[in-house]
C-alpha cells in the first residue's frame, strides 16, 4: 500500500477552520492498535517578495487519556480571556485605527512600544 493510502485510512474523522493566513486542521486518526486520538494542525502561509509562497505547519498529538484535563484547561483558558477582554478583536490587523489610538497617548521621545503576537506561539517551544 503506498503512504498516501496508509494516510487516508488512518485518518477518521476531520474538521478544517480557516482563520486568515493560518488553517486549523483537526483530525480523529487511528493508531496500530486501532485506539483514537486527535491531532491538530496549525498551517501558516508565508508569501515572499517574489510571490512564491510556502507554509509553516505544527502539530499537537492529543491522547484520550489527556482529553478530560486538555478541554478543562482550554475551557478555563477561553473564557479568562473572553470574560476579561470580551470578543471583539483588537489588533492592528481588524482595526484600520488601531495604531493611531494606542500611539496617541505616546509622550514625545519615548520609544514605541513593540507589539507582540502571541499567534506566534510555535507549538515546538511547549
Amino acid at each position: 500500500m503506498r503512504e498516501n493510502d496508509m494516510l487516508e485510512k488512518d485518518e477518521i474523522f476531520s474538521k478544517v477552520l480557516r482563520a486568515g493566513r493560518r488553517t486549523y486542521f483537526f483530525d480523529v486518526r487511528a493508531t496500530k492498535a486501532e485506539d483514537y486520538y486527535i491531532t491538530i494542525t496549525e498551517s501558516k502561509k508565508f508569501t515572499e517578495e517574489d510571490g512564491s509562497f510556502h507554509f509553516k505547519k505544527h502539530k499537537i498529538y492529543l491522547y484520550k487519556e489527556d482529553f478530560t484535563a486538555f478541554k478543562e484547561i482550554m475551557d478555563e483558558m477561553t473564557a479568562f480571556v473572553l470574560n476579561n477582554k470580551g470578543e471583539e478583536v483588537i489588533s492592528e490587523r481588524h482595526q484600520k485605527d488601531f495604531k493611531k489610538e494606542y500611539f496617541s497617548d505616546k509622550n514625545e521621545g519615548e520609544e514605541e512600544p513593540k507589539t507582540t503576537s502571541f499567534t506566534d506561539l510555535n507549538f515546538d517551544d511547549i
